[in-house]
């Protein structure tokens, strides 16, 4: 998406080689038209694929996966929850997902009322760098038996591998801006 990729350009910021600080249009503050412009694009990209759910992990993600849905009729979105709220006290699918940019690890959480067997899921977040919470997202829905029909970051780190772990399990992966590498405080797209 190339307006994406102009933004980064004119608003992101490289902290080192790894790390895109994006906080003040996708992170920390939103820039609400702008997701519903992205929202539109992954519609436009996976409704062939006929998803029924939307899943995302809370906080990030949601934002982007709440546009998606609108665009593509107001389906579902699920998100996982990176701690057990004392209300959780249903039966969950759980999956572990170690965080790049924080350094921690978290157990995601989806109750087992909201993700099942039939349900075809377009899985979204915010970026993809190394795959751990795609990761985690696929094996949620791999114990629910529902069926992942795709996968898309707002912003995929190509470089540090996470788009290839999910495309090695058989999973169509498109993200809106594909960063290639970065280096000296520039982004190269791919």
């Amino acid at each position: 998406m190339k307006a994406l990729e102009e933004k980064i350009l004119r608003e992101g910021t490289c902290i080192g080689d790894n790390i895109l600080k994006v906080d003040n249009f996708l992170n920390h503050q939103l820039d609400v038209k702008f997701m519903d412009e992205m929202g539109e694009e992954l519609a436009r990209i996976f409704k062939e694929n006929n998803p029924s759910k939307i899943l995302t992990v809370e906080s990030s993600g949601i934002a982007i996966a709440q546009s998606a849905s609108r665009a593509l009729g107001y389906i579902p979105v699920v998100f996982a929850k990176k701690t057990a709220p004392s209300t959780m006290i249903e039966d969950c699918y759980t999956a572990e997902a170690i965080s790049f940019t924080k350094g921690t690890s978290s157990i995601l959480r989806v109750s087992k009322n909201f993700l099942s067997e039939g349900d075809r899921v377009l899985i979204v977040d915010d970026f993809l760098a190394r795959g751990e919470a795609g990761l985690a997202l696929v094996s949620i829905c791999e114990q629910a038996k529902a069926k992942v029909v795709g996968f898309s970051a707002a912003i995929e780190k190509k470089h540090q591998g996470g788009s290839a772990k999910l495309r090695e399990k058989g999973i169509k992966v498109q993200s809106l801006a594909v960063i290639d590498t970065m280096h000296d405080g520039k982004v190269y797209f791919e």
